[in-house]
């Protein structure tokens, strides 16, 4: 399918041939029929996006202090190579569209496939002839006949802005509202205050701007300052407009204190827009008005529990969500309330979009408002696509060669891309067949900056396809073990990205897997603990390896704060930090211990609810007598180091800062190494481990069993936390109940 695309680096805006996108739960898929380029939010996205380095930082300062920090912390070469794979990835315009639902995703009942739709969300209703949008960024078009067409209906989005920030402003039937910024969000919202009875006065700098408003219903409209204000006062009898709506997009201040002037006492000024908001003190004061910001659509909007997961808010207590905000725009269009067709200056098929970009810019000099893309609906739901031929490969089912580690890769994110993928090209013995992502533009744009032969959004397809030996897997945490019980079963070994699960059940489906599959393929089950494979690791093993006894291991991690709506502190899909990051950290101190976890106890620092119980002191018992600590702290600076390790045993001590400097003590000599430029974490190291495993069919790069015990680890200290006592880790026991079950399969398949 065709998708419009914008390159973060440049700014330049293409349109691609990309795989499909994948059908989610709780999701709607839907064949695009027209969307809505917003002069406004696309336009400063793609000006940002042209901006060379230095003037990105000056209008970023805040990512500016984000990236300071990191090369404190990480070094020069890994803040380098954040920056470049943030850069790299190309940005996905459009927020408006409408469609046809083709089909509907797990837990979806009140819409059907055929069903017409309005769609909504930044990287949801994106400018691509099909897209995955969830079910409450959706609204039903009226059924009756078609009275909405899909062009007026792709203006939905831009519908449910204008009536929250006319709700926020309060506005009246009789009310007289002035409305500053003519574009196409401000002549939308003049419309609907119109019908809803107000009576409108507009303003805008563009005399075509506001007389187009003036003939589509608005009471008075101007682009002369003086007169705007003179039509003010006519029109409220010198008492003061009742309430402002800011529809404009400026970084000036001035349309905010232009709206002081204008109100009445206790008026109500609402910026919808984005514009610069540095009030003077003395009309506010004096008139004592009330100023708001309207949050885009309404109740619902970055509400992950509303927006992905699809829980609504009972209409008892939120009226007007933006999905029932949708539904009324809709209504009043199909009720001829609202004109928006007269607002549409140009339509663009979707293989010419580029021109609808060329057009806002202002390059073109033509004037415009509502700029619609339209789409044939003949795009083919196709998931994969073929990028190059493969020298060898000689037809799409040719097995994987038995003396190379053949790739699929699941998900192209951040981490995946800027470190994962980067590890496994620097392997001669690797070959990179498929990448799959939720998003085809991920997909398509990971498989060509790495030469990857086939994009996908289909993971099935990973797991059926002979040509793949590997599937590495680097998705969110939820979507783990259900991947490497599928790798396992189609016979494939398995690198994934910690944690391995979120729960001792699936812990158990997976382990089941392993030793089912194990004995007749005979494939390798690897997780990603890199930090036991980095060089000065193995330099503190190799030092303390003919220490007889117990260990003292300290950890201690600036983990840095993480909100509290951030996927990882979601249970349902990062699992917490506790078992999405802390497995990491509970493999290393029980790999420089040489012994498994036996027992754990966990209690949280502090009650406040900000750092969401990241802020945890955790003690590990080992079965030799060692004793480990981790304090993982979320209420550091950033800019202090991350990690130290400290081991002490047998009148020797070896501390390890960041990956980056390790001292090393015996007999009063010590011993210091440095990484200069970069922290070397072990990430070339393990897939180099891995790949050699694969290949020679060696042992396992980390033990199963200590796979198992870290994740149990992780387990037991939630419950410690939970139950403030000290709990066991049984991996014995773990096994045995693994052991009965296979056995129990085997004697009922007899």
């Amino acid at each position: 399918m065709k998708q419009v695309l914008q390159h973060a680096r440049t700014g330049e805006i293409t349109v691609e041939e990309i795989p499909a996108p994948q059908l989610l739960p709780g999701c709607l898929l839907v064949r695009i029929a027209a969307s809505v380029v917003s002069a406004g939010t696309e336009r400063a996205s793609s000006e940002f996006a042209k901006k060379n380095l230095l003037q990105k930082a000056k209008s970023r300062p805040d990512l500016v202090r984000d990236v300071i920090a990191k090369v404190q912390r990480d070094g020069l070469v890994a803040a380098i190579q954040t920056v470049r794979s943030r850069l790299d990835q190309p940005q996905t315009p459009g927020y408006s569209s409408s469609g046809t639902v083709l089909a509907v995703g797990e837990g979806v009942s009140d819409i059907q496939p055929g069903d017409r739709v309005a769609c909504a969300g930044a990287n949801y209703a994106v400018h691509a002839e099909m897209a995955c949008v969830p079910r409450l960024l959706a609204a039903r078009m009226p059924a009756d006949g078609n009275k909405v067409s899909f062009d007026e209906a792709a203006f939905a989005t831009l519908g449910a802005v204008a009536l929250h920030g006319i709700r926020t402003a309060e506005a009246k039937l009789g009310d007289v509202v002035g409305v500053i910024g003519l574009g196409l969000l401000g002549q939308i919202t003049a419309q609907l205050l119109k019908a809803a009875g107000c009576r409108v006065v507009g303003m805008d700098i563009d005399p075509f701007r506001a007389s187009l408003a003036k003939n589509l219903g608005a009471d008075a409209t101007t682009a002369s300052l003086t007169e705007f204000r003179s039509l003010c006062s006519e029109m409220s009898r010198s008492v003061g407009v009742d309430s402002i709506l800011i529809t404009a997009e400026t970084p000036s201040s001035d349309p905010v204190n232009l709206a002081g002037a204008i109100a009445r006492d206790r008026g109500i000024v609402v910026a919808v827009g984005t514009v610069g908001i540095s009030i003077e003190r003395k009309a506010y004061y004096e008139k004592e008005l009330d100023f708001r910001i309207s949050r885009s659509y309404g109740p619902g909007r970055y509400d992950a529990a509303y927006e992905q997961k699809g829980r609504d808010y009972p209409v008892g207590y939120v009226r007007w969500t933006e999905t029932r905000s949708m539904e009324a725009f809709l209504q009043l269009v199909s009720e001829k309330k609202l004109n928006v067709s007269a607002l549409i200056t140009h339509r663009f098929p979707i293989e010419d979009a580029v021109r609808a970009y060329e057009l806002i810019a202002g390059r073109s000099r033509e004037r415009f408002m509502g700029v619609v893309i339209q789409y044939s609906g003949q795009a083919e739901l196709s998931q994969t696509i073929m990028l190059q031929p493969h020298p060898g490969r000689r037809t799409e089912t040719s097995p994987a060669r038995p003396t190379e580690v053949s790739i699929g890769m699941l998900g192209a994110g951040s981490f995946a891309s800027s470190t994962l993928i980067p590890a496994i090209q620097g392997s001669p013995q690797t070959r990179l067949v498929t990448v799959c992502a939720a998003t085809g533009s991920h997909a398509q744009h990971a498989a060509r900056r790495f030469g990857f032969q086939t994009c996908t959004t289909d993971d099935s397809a990973v797991f059926r396809d002979p040509a793949v030996n590997t599937v590495v897997i680097a998705t969110r945490h939820n979507l783990h073990a259900k991947q490497v019980i599928s790798a396992l079963t189609s016979g494939k070994n398995v690198f994934c990205e910690k944690p391995l699960c979120l729960s001792e059940d699936e812990l158990y489906s997976v382990v089941h897997a392993y030793v089912e599959n194990n004995a007749s393929h005979g494939r390798q089950l690897m997780v990603g603990f890199n930090r036991r494979f980095a060089p000065m690791t193995l330099r503190i093993k190799s030092f303390f390896a003919q220490t007889a006894e117990p260990l003292a291991l300290h950890y201690r991690v600036n983990a840095g704060y993480l909100p509290p709506d951030h996927w990882v502190n979601d249970r349902e899909q990062g699992g917490g930090r506790i078992i999405g990051e802390v497995c990491h950290f509970i493999d290393l101190l029980m790999f420089l211990a040489g012994s498994p976890i036996i027992e754990v106890a966990a209690r949280a620092v502090g009650a406040s609810p900000q750092y969401s119980g990241d802020n945890v002191l955790i003690s590990l018992r080992f079965a030799d007598g060692s004793e480990g600590t981790i304090s993982y702290l979320a209420n550091g600076d950033r800019s202090f180091s991350k990690e130290r390790i400290e081991v002490f045993g047998a009148g020797a001590a070896a501390v390890l800062e960041d990956f980056r400097r390790l001292e090393l003590v015996r007999n009063g000599r010590k011993e210091i190494v440095r990484a200069r430029w970069r922290q070397d974490k072990g990430h070339r190291a393990e897939w180099a481990t891995f790949v050699q495993s694969v290949l020679y069919n060696a042992a396992a790069p980390i033990a199963l069993e200590d796979l198992v015990c870290t994740a149990l680890a992780t387990f037991r200290i939630e419950e410690s936390l939970a139950t403030a006592e000290r709990t066991q880790v049984n991996t014995s026991a773990f096994f045995d109940a693994v052991r009965r079950a296979s056995s129990c399969d085997a004697d009922q398949e007899k």
